[in-house]
Protein backbone atom coordinates (compact mmCIF):
# COMPACT_ATOMS: atom_id res chain seq x y z
CA UNK A 1 0.00 0.00 0.00
CA UNK A 2 2.04 3.49 1.19
CA UNK A 3 5.01 3.77 1.63
CA UNK A 4 6.36 2.40 5.46
CA UNK A 5 8.92 5.05 5.52
CA UNK A 6 6.67 8.19 4.57
CA UNK A 7 6.70 9.55 8.29
CA UNK A 8 9.85 10.25 8.03
CA UNK A 9 9.57 12.38 3.99
CA UNK A 10 8.57 15.62 3.44
CA UNK A 11 5.14 16.46 3.25
CA UNK A 12 2.27 18.85 3.04
CA UNK A 13 0.51 18.35 6.38
CA UNK A 14 1.78 18.33 10.18
CA UNK A 15 1.10 15.30 12.43
CA UNK A 16 0.28 15.78 16.26
CA UNK A 17 -1.56 13.47 18.16
CA UNK A 18 -4.90 12.27 17.14
CA UNK A 19 -7.08 13.66 20.19
CA UNK A 20 -5.32 17.16 19.52
CA UNK A 21 -6.58 17.43 16.17
CA UNK A 22 -9.51 15.41 15.41
CA UNK A 23 -11.26 15.49 12.09
CA UNK A 24 -15.00 15.75 12.05
CA UNK A 25 -16.21 16.01 8.47
CA UNK A 26 -19.61 15.46 7.98
CA UNK A 27 -20.18 15.47 4.27
CA UNK A 28 -17.96 14.16 1.23
CA UNK A 29 -17.51 17.92 0.55
CA UNK A 30 -15.81 18.98 3.40
CA UNK A 31 -12.79 16.53 2.47
CA UNK A 32 -9.27 18.01 0.84
CA UNK A 33 -9.96 17.56 -3.66
CA UNK A 34 -7.27 14.83 -3.75
CA UNK A 35 -8.83 12.92 -0.65
CA UNK A 36 -12.15 12.39 -3.49
CA UNK A 37 -9.50 11.71 -6.54
CA UNK A 38 -7.75 8.62 -5.17
CA UNK A 39 -11.27 7.43 -3.48
CA UNK A 40 -12.18 4.24 -5.58
CA UNK A 41 -15.64 4.93 -6.09
CA UNK A 42 -13.92 8.49 -8.10
CA UNK A 43 -11.31 6.79 -10.32
CA UNK A 44 -14.09 4.30 -11.07
CA UNK A 45 -16.37 7.06 -12.21
CA UNK A 46 -13.35 9.15 -14.05
CA UNK A 47 -12.23 5.68 -15.55
CA UNK A 48 -15.84 5.25 -17.09
CA UNK A 49 -15.93 8.82 -18.49
CA UNK A 50 -12.12 8.12 -20.19
CA UNK A 51 -13.46 5.51 -22.02
CA UNK A 52 -16.00 7.17 -23.08
CA UNK A 53 -13.87 9.36 -24.52
CA UNK A 54 -11.27 6.33 -25.68
CA UNK A 55 -14.07 6.03 -28.39
CA UNK A 56 -14.48 9.13 -29.45
CA UNK A 57 -10.77 9.55 -30.43
CA UNK A 58 -10.90 8.12 -34.13
CA UNK A 59 -7.56 7.97 -34.75
CA UNK A 60 -7.52 4.87 -32.23
CA UNK A 61 -8.11 1.60 -33.46
CA UNK A 62 -8.42 -1.92 -31.37
CA UNK A 63 -9.96 -0.07 -28.06
CA UNK A 64 -11.08 -3.26 -25.76
CA UNK A 65 -13.96 -4.01 -24.16
CA UNK A 66 -15.07 -1.77 -21.11
CA UNK A 67 -15.49 -4.66 -18.78
CA UNK A 68 -12.26 -6.21 -19.55
CA UNK A 69 -10.45 -2.90 -19.43
CA UNK A 70 -12.01 -2.12 -16.08
CA UNK A 71 -11.18 -5.28 -14.81
CA UNK A 72 -7.36 -5.20 -15.92
CA UNK A 73 -7.20 -1.49 -14.62
CA UNK A 74 -8.60 -3.24 -10.60
CA UNK A 75 -6.31 -5.76 -10.47
CA UNK A 76 -3.57 -3.05 -11.87
CA UNK A 77 -4.76 -0.80 -9.10
CA UNK A 78 -4.23 -2.61 -6.45
CA UNK A 79 -0.66 -3.42 -6.46
CA UNK A 80 1.50 -2.29 -3.93
CA UNK A 81 3.21 0.38 -6.52
CA UNK A 82 0.24 1.37 -8.00
CA UNK A 83 -1.45 2.08 -5.53
CA UNK A 84 -4.45 4.87 -6.02
CA UNK A 85 -3.05 5.42 -9.78
CA UNK A 86 -5.81 6.65 -11.81
CA UNK A 87 -7.41 5.22 -15.18
CA UNK A 88 -5.06 7.42 -17.38
CA UNK A 89 -1.68 6.44 -15.42
CA UNK A 90 -2.63 2.80 -16.45
CA UNK A 91 -3.34 3.32 -19.90
CA UNK A 92 0.08 5.05 -20.15
CA UNK A 93 2.20 2.57 -17.78
CA UNK A 94 0.44 -0.61 -17.44
CA UNK A 95 2.50 -3.38 -19.58
CA UNK A 96 -0.42 -4.77 -21.03
CA UNK A 97 -1.74 -1.54 -22.32
CA UNK A 98 0.99 -1.67 -24.86
CA UNK A 99 -1.95 -1.39 -27.86
CA UNK A 100 -2.37 2.07 -26.76
CA UNK A 101 0.89 3.52 -25.41
CA UNK A 102 2.08 1.86 -29.25
CA UNK A 103 -0.91 4.14 -30.74
CA UNK A 104 -0.12 6.97 -28.62
CA UNK A 105 3.67 6.73 -29.60
CA UNK A 106 4.16 7.67 -25.67
CA UNK A 107 7.92 8.50 -25.02
CA UNK A 108 10.78 8.04 -27.91
CA UNK A 109 8.64 7.98 -31.58
CA UNK A 110 10.12 4.73 -33.33
CA UNK A 111 11.77 5.19 -36.42
CA UNK A 112 10.62 3.91 -39.85
CA UNK A 113 9.43 0.27 -40.14
CA UNK A 114 10.51 -2.11 -42.80
CA UNK A 115 8.54 -1.91 -46.26
CA UNK A 116 7.01 1.03 -44.97
CA UNK A 117 7.22 4.44 -46.84
CA UNK A 118 7.83 7.82 -45.90
CA UNK A 119 4.38 8.75 -46.50
CA UNK A 120 2.97 6.01 -44.23
CA UNK A 121 5.89 6.95 -41.74
CA UNK A 122 4.65 10.63 -41.99
CA UNK A 123 1.57 9.98 -41.92
CA UNK A 124 1.74 7.04 -38.79
CA UNK A 125 3.66 10.17 -36.92
CA UNK A 126 0.77 12.81 -37.33
CA UNK A 127 -2.14 9.39 -36.42
CA UNK A 128 0.32 9.52 -33.05
CA UNK A 129 0.27 13.21 -32.58
CA UNK A 130 -3.49 13.62 -33.08
CA UNK A 131 -4.25 10.93 -30.40
CA UNK A 132 -1.67 12.31 -27.94
CA UNK A 133 -3.86 15.96 -28.18
CA UNK A 134 -7.18 14.04 -28.28
CA UNK A 135 -6.32 11.83 -25.03
CA UNK A 136 -5.01 14.71 -23.06
CA UNK A 137 -8.24 16.83 -24.22
CA UNK A 138 -10.02 13.21 -23.15
CA UNK A 139 -8.24 13.50 -19.32
CA UNK A 140 -8.52 16.78 -18.92
CA UNK A 141 -12.53 16.87 -20.03
CA UNK A 142 -12.94 13.34 -17.77
CA UNK A 143 -11.61 15.15 -14.62
CA UNK A 144 -14.15 16.89 -12.87
CA UNK A 145 -14.25 16.62 -8.95
CA UNK A 146 -17.35 18.86 -8.76
CA UNK A 147 -19.65 17.12 -11.43
CA UNK A 148 -18.46 13.77 -9.81
CA UNK A 149 -20.43 15.45 -6.39
CA UNK A 150 -23.61 16.42 -8.60
CA UNK A 151 -23.94 13.26 -10.02
CA UNK A 152 -22.94 10.80 -7.78
CA UNK A 153 -24.62 10.07 -4.12
CA UNK A 154 -23.15 11.28 -1.11
CA UNK A 155 -20.74 8.93 0.50
CA UNK A 156 -22.08 6.55 3.25
CA UNK A 157 -21.35 7.68 6.98
CA UNK A 158 -18.65 4.35 7.22
CA UNK A 159 -16.65 5.76 4.39
CA UNK A 160 -16.89 9.32 5.99
CA UNK A 161 -15.69 7.98 9.70
CA UNK A 162 -13.23 5.47 7.83
CA UNK A 163 -11.47 8.70 6.57
CA UNK A 164 -12.04 10.93 9.23
CA UNK A 165 -9.65 8.61 11.27
CA UNK A 166 -7.60 8.91 8.59
CA UNK A 167 -7.55 12.39 9.03
CA UNK A 168 -7.11 12.72 12.58
CA UNK A 169 -4.01 14.02 13.74
CA UNK A 170 -2.98 15.70 10.56
CA UNK A 171 -2.87 19.16 10.12
CA UNK A 172 -2.94 20.14 6.42
CA UNK A 173 -1.36 22.20 4.51
CA UNK A 174 -3.41 24.84 2.53
CA UNK A 175 -1.84 24.68 -1.25
CA UNK A 176 -3.06 27.92 -2.89
CA UNK A 177 -0.45 27.54 -5.73
CA UNK A 178 -0.41 23.78 -6.52
CA UNK A 179 -2.76 20.79 -7.06
CA UNK A 180 -2.40 17.82 -4.87
CA UNK A 181 -1.58 14.00 -5.86
CA UNK A 182 -1.92 13.10 -2.35
CA UNK A 183 -0.37 13.97 0.94
CA UNK A 184 3.12 13.05 -0.31
CA UNK A 185 3.59 13.76 -3.93
CA UNK A 186 1.84 17.15 -5.88
CA UNK A 187 0.46 16.55 -9.14
CA UNK A 188 1.40 20.41 -10.51
CA UNK A 189 2.12 23.63 -9.15
CA UNK A 190 4.10 25.17 -6.69
CA UNK A 191 3.07 23.33 -3.80
CA UNK A 192 4.37 24.19 -0.04
CA UNK A 193 5.54 21.39 2.14
CA UNK A 194 6.28 20.98 5.98
CA UNK A 195 9.95 21.18 5.28
CA UNK A 196 9.71 24.28 3.69
CA UNK A 197 7.63 25.97 6.52
CA UNK A 198 10.31 24.45 8.94
CA UNK A 199 13.21 26.36 7.16
CA UNK A 200 11.52 29.63 6.85
CA UNK A 201 10.37 29.54 10.62
CA UNK A 202 14.87 28.49 11.02
CA UNK A 203 15.41 31.44 8.50
CA UNK A 204 13.27 33.81 10.60
CA UNK A 205 14.38 32.77 13.88
CA UNK A 206 18.10 32.88 12.90
CA UNK A 207 17.57 36.68 11.42
CA UNK A 208 15.94 38.13 14.48
CA UNK A 209 18.27 36.24 16.74
CA UNK A 210 21.64 37.24 15.44
CA UNK A 211 20.20 40.76 14.22
CA UNK A 212 19.59 41.50 18.46
CA UNK A 213 22.87 39.79 19.12
CA UNK A 214 24.76 42.08 16.86
CA UNK A 215 22.85 44.69 18.20
CA UNK A 216 24.20 44.30 21.62
CA UNK A 217 27.85 44.29 20.21
CA UNK A 218 28.01 46.82 16.95
CA UNK A 219 28.98 49.67 19.76
CA UNK A 220 32.24 47.31 21.38
CA UNK A 221 30.21 46.83 24.30
CA UNK A 222 30.63 43.13 25.64
CA UNK A 223 27.77 41.12 25.02
CA UNK A 224 26.20 39.45 28.09
CA UNK A 225 24.27 36.52 29.10
CA UNK A 226 24.94 32.37 28.70
CA UNK A 227 22.57 32.28 25.99
CA UNK A 228 24.86 35.33 23.87
CA UNK A 229 28.02 33.97 25.32
CA UNK A 230 27.13 30.56 24.00
CA UNK A 231 26.24 31.73 20.66
CA UNK A 232 29.70 34.02 20.82
CA UNK A 233 31.50 31.03 21.46
CA UNK A 234 29.96 29.41 18.01
CA UNK A 235 31.03 32.25 15.96
CA UNK A 236 34.77 32.13 17.57
CA UNK A 237 35.14 28.84 17.07
CA UNK A 238 33.57 29.03 13.56
CA UNK A 239 36.21 32.00 12.46
CA UNK A 240 39.55 30.40 14.85
CA UNK A 241 39.05 26.71 14.34
CA UNK A 242 37.25 26.29 10.74
CA UNK A 243 37.86 29.51 8.75
CA UNK A 244 41.34 30.33 9.62
CA UNK A 245 43.00 26.55 9.28
CA UNK A 246 40.96 26.33 5.98
CA UNK A 247 40.81 29.52 4.12
CA UNK A 248 43.65 30.97 5.53
CA UNK A 249 44.09 34.10 8.14
CA UNK A 250 43.84 36.79 5.32
CA UNK A 251 40.53 35.73 3.64
CA UNK A 252 38.74 33.70 6.48
CA UNK A 253 36.92 37.25 8.16
CA UNK A 254 35.45 37.39 4.82
CA UNK A 255 33.74 33.87 4.32
CA UNK A 256 32.52 33.64 8.39
CA UNK A 257 29.42 35.39 8.14
CA UNK A 258 28.41 32.75 5.45
CA UNK A 259 29.98 29.68 7.27
CA UNK A 260 28.40 30.80 10.37
CA UNK A 261 25.04 31.02 8.63
CA UNK A 262 25.42 27.71 7.29
CA UNK A 263 26.47 25.78 10.44
CA UNK A 264 23.82 27.48 12.27
CA UNK A 265 21.16 27.05 9.85
CA UNK A 266 22.10 23.51 9.22
CA UNK A 267 22.26 22.65 12.98
CA UNK A 268 18.93 23.95 14.01
CA UNK A 269 16.99 22.16 11.15
CA UNK A 270 19.22 19.01 12.90
CA UNK A 271 17.71 20.03 15.88
CA UNK A 272 14.18 20.21 15.16
CA UNK A 273 14.34 16.38 14.16
CA UNK A 274 14.74 15.66 18.06
CA UNK A 275 11.53 17.39 18.00
CA UNK A 276 8.15 15.28 18.40
CA UNK A 277 5.97 15.43 15.24
CA UNK A 278 8.38 17.65 13.52
CA UNK A 279 11.24 16.01 11.74
CA UNK A 280 14.96 17.41 10.10
CA UNK A 281 14.42 19.10 7.44
CA UNK A 282 17.57 17.98 6.56
CA UNK A 283 16.10 14.70 5.90
CA UNK A 284 15.29 16.12 2.28
CA UNK A 285 17.79 15.61 0.02
CA UNK A 286 16.35 18.97 -1.59
CA UNK A 287 17.15 20.78 1.06
CA UNK A 288 20.92 19.39 1.41
CA UNK A 289 21.20 19.86 -2.29
CA UNK A 290 20.39 23.57 -2.28
CA UNK A 291 23.03 23.65 1.09
CA UNK A 292 25.39 21.98 -1.45
CA UNK A 293 24.52 24.08 -4.04
CA UNK A 294 25.18 27.32 -2.29
CA UNK A 295 28.78 26.21 -1.39
CA UNK A 296 29.18 25.40 -4.95
CA UNK A 297 28.19 28.66 -5.70
CA UNK A 298 30.44 30.16 -3.41
CA UNK A 299 33.21 28.72 -5.14
CA UNK A 300 32.66 29.55 -8.45
CA UNK A 301 31.87 32.99 -7.24
CA UNK A 302 34.87 33.32 -5.38
CA UNK A 303 37.37 31.56 -7.53
CA UNK A 304 36.38 33.69 -10.48
CA UNK A 305 36.86 37.11 -8.78
CA UNK A 306 40.18 35.92 -7.39
CA UNK A 307 41.48 34.11 -10.08
CA UNK A 308 39.34 35.47 -12.96
CA UNK A 309 36.58 32.67 -14.89
CA UNK A 310 39.57 31.47 -16.90
CA UNK A 311 41.98 31.52 -14.38
CA UNK A 312 39.60 29.68 -12.04
CA UNK A 313 39.18 26.63 -14.15
CA UNK A 314 42.85 26.31 -15.27
CA UNK A 315 43.37 26.59 -11.18
CA UNK A 316 41.57 23.29 -11.34
CA UNK A 317 44.85 21.30 -12.43
CA UNK A 318 47.80 21.68 -10.61
CA UNK A 319 51.53 22.98 -12.00
CA UNK A 320 53.16 19.45 -13.11
CA UNK A 321 56.12 21.32 -14.71
CA UNK A 322 55.75 18.52 -17.10
CA UNK A 323 57.78 18.53 -20.73
CA UNK A 324 55.03 19.73 -23.87
CA UNK A 325 54.58 15.94 -25.30
CA UNK A 326 53.28 14.99 -21.91
CA UNK A 327 51.41 18.46 -21.09
CA UNK A 328 48.90 18.02 -24.21
CA UNK A 329 48.17 14.25 -23.30
CA UNK A 330 47.82 14.51 -19.51
CA UNK A 331 46.68 18.09 -18.48
CA UNK A 332 43.21 17.29 -20.53
CA UNK A 333 43.14 14.29 -18.47
CA UNK A 334 43.75 15.85 -14.82
CA UNK A 335 41.27 18.92 -16.17
CA UNK A 336 38.63 16.58 -16.88
CA UNK A 337 39.36 14.81 -13.97
CA UNK A 338 39.28 17.43 -11.50
CA UNK A 339 36.31 19.44 -12.72
CA UNK A 340 34.28 16.20 -12.94
CA UNK A 341 35.78 15.79 -9.05
CA UNK A 342 34.73 19.29 -8.57
CA UNK A 343 31.07 18.43 -9.02
CA UNK A 344 31.09 15.22 -7.59
CA UNK A 345 32.57 16.46 -4.42
CA UNK A 346 30.00 19.15 -3.51
CA UNK A 347 27.23 16.47 -4.64
CA UNK A 348 28.82 14.32 -2.04
CA UNK A 349 28.42 16.87 0.08
CA UNK A 350 24.53 16.98 0.67
CA UNK A 351 24.51 13.34 0.10
CA UNK A 352 26.36 13.24 3.07
CA UNK A 353 24.20 15.17 5.70
CA UNK A 354 21.33 13.22 4.03
CA UNK A 355 22.39 10.22 4.91
CA UNK A 356 23.80 10.84 8.29
CA UNK A 357 20.50 12.65 9.18
CA UNK A 358 18.37 9.58 7.68
CA UNK A 359 20.29 6.73 9.06
CA UNK A 360 19.44 7.95 12.39
CA UNK A 361 15.68 8.31 12.08
CA UNK A 362 15.71 4.38 10.63
CA UNK A 363 17.54 3.16 13.64
CA UNK A 364 15.29 4.32 15.78
CA UNK A 365 12.36 2.73 13.94
CA UNK A 366 13.63 -0.38 14.02
CA UNK A 367 14.60 -0.38 17.68
CA UNK A 368 11.12 0.99 18.50
CA UNK A 369 9.49 -1.40 16.13
CA UNK A 370 10.83 -4.39 18.12
CA UNK A 371 8.23 -3.94 21.39
CA UNK A 372 5.26 -3.63 18.39
CA UNK A 373 6.35 -6.78 17.09
CA UNK A 374 6.78 -8.59 20.60
CA UNK A 375 3.69 -7.14 21.75
CA UNK A 376 2.21 -10.91 21.53
CA UNK A 377 5.06 -12.36 23.09
CA UNK A 378 5.53 -12.93 26.77
CA UNK A 379 8.96 -11.74 26.73
CA UNK A 380 7.24 -8.39 25.55
CA UNK A 381 7.91 -6.28 28.86
CA UNK A 382 11.88 -7.14 28.62
CA UNK A 383 11.62 -6.39 24.80
CA UNK A 384 9.43 -2.88 25.55
CA UNK A 385 12.34 -1.94 28.27
CA UNK A 386 15.22 -2.62 25.85
CA UNK A 387 13.30 -0.78 23.32
CA UNK A 388 12.81 2.38 25.70
CA UNK A 389 16.33 2.41 26.25
CA UNK A 390 17.54 1.50 22.93
CA UNK A 391 16.05 4.40 21.70
CA UNK A 392 17.05 7.01 24.79
CA UNK A 393 20.35 6.13 23.82
CA UNK A 394 20.30 6.13 20.67
CA UNK A 395 18.36 9.76 20.67
CA UNK A 396 21.77 10.75 22.79
CA UNK A 397 23.39 9.61 19.70
CA UNK A 398 20.96 11.70 17.33
CA UNK A 399 21.81 14.75 19.78
CA UNK A 400 26.04 14.44 18.88
CA UNK A 401 25.16 13.60 15.00
CA UNK A 402 23.44 16.96 14.68
CA UNK A 403 26.31 18.73 15.92
CA UNK A 404 28.71 16.81 14.17
CA UNK A 405 27.10 16.82 10.93
CA UNK A 406 26.55 20.36 11.38
CA UNK A 407 30.19 20.80 12.06
CA UNK A 408 31.27 18.39 8.99
CA UNK A 409 29.28 20.21 6.68
CA UNK A 410 30.45 24.03 7.67
CA UNK A 411 34.14 22.33 7.96
CA UNK A 412 34.19 20.86 4.35
CA UNK A 413 32.19 23.98 3.67
CA UNK A 414 35.36 26.01 4.18
CA UNK A 415 37.91 23.63 2.37
CA UNK A 416 36.70 24.22 -0.74
CA UNK A 417 36.23 27.38 -0.88
CA UNK A 418 39.65 27.46 0.69
CA UNK A 419 41.00 25.53 -2.18
CA UNK A 420 39.20 27.42 -4.98
CA UNK A 421 41.18 31.17 -3.39
CA UNK A 422 44.37 29.69 -3.41
CA UNK A 423 46.57 28.24 -5.97
CA UNK A 424 46.98 24.78 -6.56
Amino acid sequence: MADPLLHIKDGYYFEVPKFLWPSRRTSREDFPEHYIRNDDHYQDWEAARQYEGLLRIQTLSDVPRKDGLLEQYHAWRHQPANFAKPFDRFLEEAPSQAWFQRQLALGKFSGQLRNETRQEWEARKDRAEASREAWQHVKEEAEDVQLYIAETPEWSAEKIDQYNRFLDGKILIPQPFAKLQNNYQKESGFAISKFMILEAIVAVALVLLFKRLATKSQFGRPVRGRLWNMFEAFLLFIRNDIAKPAIGGHDADRFVPLLWTIFMFVLTCNLLGMLPWLGAPTGSFSVTLALALVTFATVVVSGSRRFGVVGFWKNQVPHMGLPIYLAVVIVPMMFAIEVLGLFIKHAVLGFRLLANMVAGHLVLLSIMGLAVAAAASVSWPYVALASVVGSAILSLLELFVAFLQAYVFTFLSALFIGSAVHHH
